[in-house]
């Protein structure tokens, strides 16, 4: 009789620590779930959340299964909860880098994300409690920021709420929560400058930093974006130097030249240009001759021209060069005589209509720049 007490017992214990185990089934409610993230400069942002339907509810969405403000919603130990901006677990938003949100500051991290709704005005709430259930534990304490928004009514009814990101820029994009006929936007700005520099400073120290072209990327960077040009030079002298391979590379002086441009240093740059032209194909020289015409500097931009033309004798490119460098100084009949020449050797029927186009606007007197 103890025996089959024991195995009884034991059955009922395993019985029981089974029933304990939990097995993977959709989210309650018939709701999914949904991440969604975007790169916005060097900065991951990523939302994860659970989607809801309208699922025939359309007019009592907003106002009334979405409640205004802050409620007690009978539950856990908030009595002023927000809308938990999704359904099921926290809907939580993920950065990598520091943010603002509409122009507040946040730091990288990840949080929990609320909404306070009002058909006028939105409170988005950023938590530092990221790991709660819902907004049942929503405590105010816990915010990292609190921003104001107005909703936008949307034309179109969106059956299971969404977030999205639209109106990418550079360094900002908009995030929208859309559901149903309503969508609560709100933009997310990083300061991609300051990233991209530290992820400069922070690579060249690796494996990354030991070819020119590494140097050569971060410091014509730095030209693009007309920023950091101190260092940007000192880069330039590392890709240009033997010890990473870019002495004789025309792209690294070339670089050089136009960092020392931005600083003002045009008789410098002139200089290393000089240097760097036996070091260009012809390609290189003919692009660095058109950017000197962008630069107005046509006196230079034509020698470069005609330095390329005699190394590089009757070719398409060389010849064009010739047509653009003349063009450039108002002596359209040597134009138009270089640009004849460049029909002749243009390589296929889509450049001989480009260069016909030039020629037609030779004849009628004007710069083709």
């Amino acid at each position: 009789m103890k025996q089959i007490i024991l195995s009884l017992l034991a059955v009922a214990y395993t019985t029981s620590s089974i029933a304990q185990i939990p097995l993977t089934v959709s989210p309650s409610g018939g709701n999914k779930k949904a991440a969604v993230s975007e790169r916005i400069g060097l900065t991951d942002v990523s939302i994860t959340y659970d989607r809801p339907g309208v699922k025939g509810r359309e007019g009592k969405i907003w106002g009334q299964l979405v409640h205004v403000g802050f409620i007690d919603q009978q539950f856990g130990s908030s009595k002023a909860a927000p809308w938990r901006a999704g359904s099921n677990e926290n809907t939580t938003f993920k950065f990598s880098t520091d943010v603002k949100i509409e122009g507040q500051p946040l730091p990288a991290g990840k949080y929990g994300f609320f909404i306070a709704y009002g058909p006028a005005e939105c409170i988005l709430i950023f938590s530092k409690n990221s790991s709660s259930w819902g907004s049942y534990y929503y405590n105010e304490s816990e915010d990292a920021l609190r921003v104001k928004v107005k909703p936008q009514a949307l034309d179109k009814t969106v059956e299971w709420l969404k977030y999205e990101f639209s109106n990418q820029t550079e360094n900002t994009a908009t995030v929208s929560l859309q559901w149903e006929k309503l969508s609560i936007p709100f933009t997310i700005e990083v300061d991609y400058v300051k990233d991209q520099l530290e992820s400069f400073r922070k690579e060249l120290r690796t494996e990354k930093g030991f070819i020119w072209q590494s140097w050569n990327q971060a410091a014509q960077w730095c030209v693009q974006h007309n920023t950091n040009l101190e260092q940007a030079l000192a880069w330039t002298d590392s890709a240009t130097s033997a010890g990473f391979g870019g002495d004789r590379s025309f792209p690294a002086w070339s670089t050089k030249a136009q960092v020392l441009q931005k600083l003002g240093k045009n008789a410098e740059a002139a200089a290393i240009m000089q240097k760097a032209l036996p070091f260009g194909t012809m390609n290189d020289v003919h692009q660095y001759a058109r950017q000197l015409l962008g630069l107005k500097f046509t006196k230079t931009a034509f020698d470069v021209f005609k330095q390329n033309f005699d190394n590089y004798p009757n070719q398409f490119t060389t010849t064009m060069g010739m047509t653009r460098a003349y063009s450039a100084t108002g002596d359209f009949k040597n134009a138009l005589k270089y640009a004849a020449l460049a029909l002749t050797l243009a390589p296929d029927q889509q450049n001989k209509t480009y260069v016909q186009g030039l020629i037609d606007k030779l004849k009628a007197g004007q710069d083709i720049n």
